[in-house]
Formats: C-alpha cells, sequence, structure tokens
C-alpha cells in the first residue's frame, strides 16, 4: 500500500504531457487553449504598452513613424541632390555641344564662302585665258 502512495504522488509530481492517460484529452485541450489564450493576452498588453507609451494613438503613430519618415525624406532629398547634379553636368554637356555646333556651322559658312570666291575667280580666269573666236 505504501508502494501504491508513492506511485500516486510522483505521478502528481509528473508534468502532464508525460503522463497523459491520466488527464483526459478534453481536459488537455482546454489547457492549451487557456494558455495560448494567457500567452496571447501577456503579448497584446506587451506590444501595447510598447507601442503606445503616451496612450494616446495618434501621438504614439507620429512618434513611432516620424523617425520613418524623416530617414525616407533624408534619403529623397539624397537622390534628388544627385539627380539635380548629373542633371546640370548633362545641361553643361548639351550647351558645349551646341556651342560646337554653332562653331562648325561658321565654319562651313566660312569655307562655303571661300570656296564660292574662288569658284567666281576660276570663272573670271578661264573667261579672261579663252581667246575669242
Amino acid at each position: 500500500m505504501a508502494e501504491a502512495s508513492n506511485e500516486e504522488a510522483s505521478a502528481e509530481k509528473r508534468p502532464e504531457d508525460s503522463a497523459p492517460e491520466s488527464v483526459p484529452l478534453d481536459a488537455t485541450v482546454s489547457r492549451v487553449n487557456l494558455l495560448d489564450t494567457l500567452v496571447d493576452t501577456f503579448l497584446q498588453k506587451l506590444v501595447s504598452a510598447e507601442r503606445r507609451p503616451s496612450g494616446i494613438p495618434e501621438k504614439d503613430l507620429c512618434s513611432a513613424m516620424a523617425p520613418y519618415f524623416l530617414q525616407q525624406r533624408d534619403t529623397l532629398q539624397h537622390h534628388v541632390q544627385k539627380q539635380e547634379a548629373k542633371n546640370q553636368e548633362l545641361a553643361s554637356a548639351v550647351l558645349a555641344g551646341r556651342r560646337q555646333v554653332e562653331e562648325l556651322q561658321q565654319q562651313v559658312l566660312a569655307r562655303q564662302q571661300v570656296w564660292q570666291a574662288l569658284h567666281k575667280e576660276q570663272r573670271e580666269l578661264l573667261s579672261l585665258l579663252r581667246v575669242p573666236e
């Protein structure tokens, strides 16, 4: 009989999962549900305490989101500055190209005028060198 009472005492001290036959299945499921509920409640309180330090949702949302938006703003400003610098370089290159085109047009015009003058002189020389018949 002493052995039976020792076995009952050790069975009571054992964890529930090691002796599933001593606890009905419904009781185990309800204990698991209760444990899940307790964990969920604890996590919700923990999360709400972390996210709502002031208790005012709007203020807490602003304080949580402001650093993110500031970081995004800084990143966008950096990209805009890089793009503006690149655009400035491209604009300078375009202006330099336009100046070069204007210079080439002036050179072409000058050479055309020189060629026309030479051609006119050649015609005059040919007309002078021809012997009238």
